[in-house]
Formats: structure tokens, C-alpha cells, sequence
């Protein structure tokens, strides 16, 4: 990472940051880790709307990515994730942050979504 780049290009920090969030289940299984150590079966039951082979593939990201952590134990085939020190921190801050900024305005975006729609004709436009 070059501490000089321009702040749009494609290999500056606001790329790579978003890029830890593009997919659509990671910030949702990071979420979900925020609450401890979990297996794999235990986010399959708490996240709804993932599926195993999904969840496998999100899991195995976010570790790649050193945002959660692969807890095996020696004899034991169960394993449990949780999240790393830079997985907490980046679920703890921008994320929450997130996520609160879109409960606060989530009206304000449905209802725009709704005008689009409207005013385009188009009922997909919506959500």
C-alpha cells in the first residue's frame, strides 16, 4: 500500500477497506461474531438466509482476510470462529457505525426507493 496514492485510486485504502465489506454476508457474519466464539452450525441457525456452502465460503474470507480467527481443539473435530483483534475492531467501529447510521435513516431510504419506483414505473427499482 502506497502512503502517497491518490485517495480514489485503485489500490488506496478506501478500496481495500470496502473490499473487506463488498461481499454480502461478511459484515453480517461479522456481526454475528461480535457476540463470541460461535461454530459453524450455531451462525447457520443465528444468520437467516445464508446457506452452508455460503457461510463455508464467507468464513474461509474473513479468515484469509485475519477478521476472525479458526479455533480448533486437539482430539475434538468441532470447529469455532471468532473474531481477531483487527476483525473486533473494524466490527466494533465502522460497522456499528454502519449500522446504526442505517437504522436511523432507513425510512428516508425506503421512502426514496419508494419515489423511484414510482416515478420510474419500475416495481423492482424498490429494495
Amino acid at each position: 500500500m502506497n502512503d502517497h496514492c491518490e485517495p480514489f485510486a485503485a489500490d488506496c485504502a478506501v478500496r481495500l477497506a470496502t473490499e473487506l465489506i463488498a461481499h454480502t454476508w461478511d459484515p453480517v457474519v461479522l456481526m454475528a461474531l461480535r457476540a463470541g466464539r460461535r461454530r459453524r452450525i450455531d451462525l447457520l441457525g443465528a444468520i437467516a438466509g445464508i446457506s452452508d456452502k455460503v457461510l463455508a465460503q464467507t468464513l474461509r474470507r474473513l479468515h484469509t482476510n485475519g477478521l476472525i480467527v479458526r479455533i480448533t481443539k486437539p482430539g475434538d473435530r468441532s470447529v469455532a470462529y471468532e473474531l481477531s483483534e483487527l476483525g473486533a475492531s473494524l466490527s466494533d467501529g465502522p460497522l456499528a457505525a454502519l449500522g446504526q447510521w442505517a437504522i436511523d435513516h432507513a425510512d428516508q431510504i425506503l421512502a426514496a426507493q419508494e419515489h423511484h419506483s414510482t416515478v420510474s414505473g419500475d416495481p423492482a427499482a424498490v429494495g
